[in-house]
């Protein structure tokens, strides 16, 4: 029966520091730590290698369900796998305790919320650009495909696939510009 600690920033610059000595000092036997963002499980390795780990009767301890998951969909997938595997799972920072009628309740609503946060931020991401664009400020990635290199393979006889290995693009954008030149 061990405490087994989660903590996770965002990106590699944020820092971890104060949610890994929030569950130390709750009793974690350890923590393991991803700087990934949690909108999916996807790349964040640390978790995967707990979630592995655990056993039954052990119990997985986050400072704030936001470090576990940011989508419903993830927080009840990871939430379904604990219980299967007979794990709790409890938050410092709030009444989460998967082991009482209560705290599962919570716990989904908490996690409708980190959800909302989510969407919330995108959305006010896609209206910031969509002013910056209007405004003449903002203007994208700047093009990694020059027409002109593909025009000259493509005299060289080369064929789509081949252009797009040699300079690194997908395929369907030398069919763009080639479709575009004619």
């Amino acid at each position: 029966m061990t405490i087994l600690g989660y903590a996770r920033a965002s990106t590699a610059e944020q820092s971890t520091d104060i949610q890994e000595e929030a569950l130390m000092r709750a009793g974690c036997a350890f923590v393991r730590t991803d700087k990934k963002s949690g909108s999916s499980r996807e790349g964040r390795k640390e978790l995967q290698t707990l979630l592995d780990f655990l056993r039954t009767g052990d119990t997985l301890m986050v400072t704030r369900i936001d470090r576990l998951a940011r989508s419903i969909g993830d927080l009840q997938d990871i939430v379904r796998m604990l219980k299967a595997k007979g794990v709790a799972l409890k938050a410092t920072e709030q009444s989460i305790d998967t082991s009482t009628a209560g705290g599962k309740a919570f716990l989904d609503m908490l996690g409708v919320f980190a959800e909302f946060e989510t969407n919330l931020r995108k959305e006010r991401q896609i209206e910031g650009i969509a002013k910056a664009k209007a405004a003449g400020v903002y203007k994208g990635r700047p093009s990694k495909i020059r027409t002109a290199d593909i025009a000259t393979l493509k005299a060289q006889g080369l064929g789509a696939t081949a252009i797009a290995d040699r300079l690194g693009i997908g395929r369907a954008s030398v069919y763009r510009v080639l479709q575009d030149a004619d």
